[in-house]
């Protein structure tokens, strides 16, 4: 049991919390490459990614490992895209910033799924059956380069201002 929960309810609690962080995640940044305000969307995406972190920590494991490690990077990344977000309302240095820790933890969660998903969909197990095969790291690193290209146009493409989690105002330290 993990938090009163079986381990399968809380797993699937688990997924479903990140498939949120994921999806709420890929909304937002698709705001924020054509210049679209979601301070909603911004705000579940956040909340939830956060959310996955931490329940993904609460796992029994016999050592510290690689999710352990990408857990607890997630949840300061978080952090830092939080702070530049609404302490510093994306100001000057702090919109970059926001892009690229929010996009980072985005990343993680996504990796995450897709790995998870090469082990436990059968399609997909077969196809990648020891987990290294050249095929998954190809995804990986595919969803990277994709990730840092959104990234690149989100802080130095056309809309800049419209950059964020608010409503109303422009952002950047313009408003």
């Amino acid at each position: 049991m993990i938090l009163g929960l079986s381990f399968t309810t809380f797993t699937a609690l688990h997924v479903a919390i990140s498939l949120i962080g994921v999806v709420s995640g890929l909304v937002a940044m698709s705001g924020m490459l054509v210049g679209k305000r979601m301070a909603s969307v911004t705000l579940v995406f956040l909340a939830s990614t956060a959310l996955t972190s931490l329940t993904g920590l609460l796992y029994p494991s016999a050592s510290f490992g690689t999710r352990h490690m990408v857990g607890i990077a997630s949840i300061a990344l978080l952090a830092i895209a939080c702070l530049a977000a609404y302490a510093y309302r994306l100001a000057g240095v702090w919109r970059p910033v926001y892009v690229a820790s929010a996009l980072l933890a985005l990343y993680f969660n996504t990796i995450a799924a897709i790995v998870q998903a090469f082990q436990k969909i059968p399609a997909l197990a077969a196809w990648a059956a020891s987990g290294s095969e050249p095929r998954l790291l190809t995804m990986q690193v595919a969803v990277f380069v994709l990730f840092a290209v959104m990234g690149g146009l989100a802080v130095w493409g056309g809309r800049r201002e419209a950059v964020g989690p608010y409503h109303g105002e422009r952002l950047g330290g313009q408003g």
